[in-house]
């Protein structure tokens, strides 16, 4: 099954509810979530996105489950609550305005990784260069509160994919399809460093200089904005 691609905000919602559906059912059925662990949306326009209810089941989810929700201000309508975990998507779009789809899961190893001290280099072969460029890591602070969705919202700031201590990741891209990726290319590569470890063998890295080649050659993907920035 391919990886869902979310319209473009002009399309219309029920665009974004079949994408959203289909984009948690990927998840539960490749191990990126489970049970009611996690959340998901989708930005709709500028200043409205649509998110999983409270107490959804990503595998399960209907049309119903999606919660409008403003982004400015977080209010929302219909019958079902959204997610407690709205500061956090609110503060990742109101972060970066290209963020179209964030997910919130806990993967296993991407969640071992999460409460341990190992650290995810992004040096280890392709799909890592470009996914997981820009990882960034915050504390631990309880699921739903302002706190945590205002880390999260200065973390996102120069960070694709957010790590929080003892929980899990949130992550975001701008279709469907990306995120998913991202979310897929973490947990292997959380994976391959927790047998790694395991097996007492040391995982080489790619030279950043070879890092930065293939960043800045828009060979596999598109150069980012910030991929014309000199190195430090």
């Amino acid at each position: 099954m391919s990886s869902p691609q979310c319209a473009h905000p002009s399309s219309l919602s029920v665009d974004f509810e079949a994408n959203l559906i289909t984009t948690g059912r990927l998840l539960l059925d490749r191990k990126l979530a489970w049970g009611t662990s996690g959340n998901l949306s989708a930005r709709t326009d500028a200043d409205t996105m649509l998110v999983s209810a409270s107490g959804t089941n990503m595998g399960e989810l209907v049309a119903a489950d999606l919660v409008p929700v403003r982004v400015s201000d977080g209010t929302w309508s219909g019958l079902r609550k959204p997610s407690k975990e709205v500061p956090l998507h609110i503060g990742i779009y109101q972060q970066r305005p290209d963020a179209r789809v964030v997910l919130h899961s806990s993967p296993h190893y991407t969640t071992l990784i999460a409460c341990s001290n190992e650290t995810i280099p992004s040096q280890l072969f392709i799909e890592t260069m470009y996914y997981l460029e820009r990882v960034a890591w915050i504390d631990y602070a309880h699921p739903g509160s302002a706190e945590l969705g205002a880390m999260v919202k200065a973390a996102a700031r120069n960070a694709e994919v957010i790590m929080m201590r003892n929980h899990g990741v949130i992550l975001f891209a701008e279709s469907c399809g990306e995120a998913v990726m991202r979310l897929q290319t973490l947990e292997m590569a959380c994976r391959m460093i927790v047998e790694a470890k395991a097996a007492r063998i040391t995982l080489g890295k790619i030279p950043n200089q070879i890092v930065r080649e293939f960043l800045n050659s828009g060979r596999y993907k598109p150069c980012k904005p910030w991929h014309s920035v000199p190195a430090q």
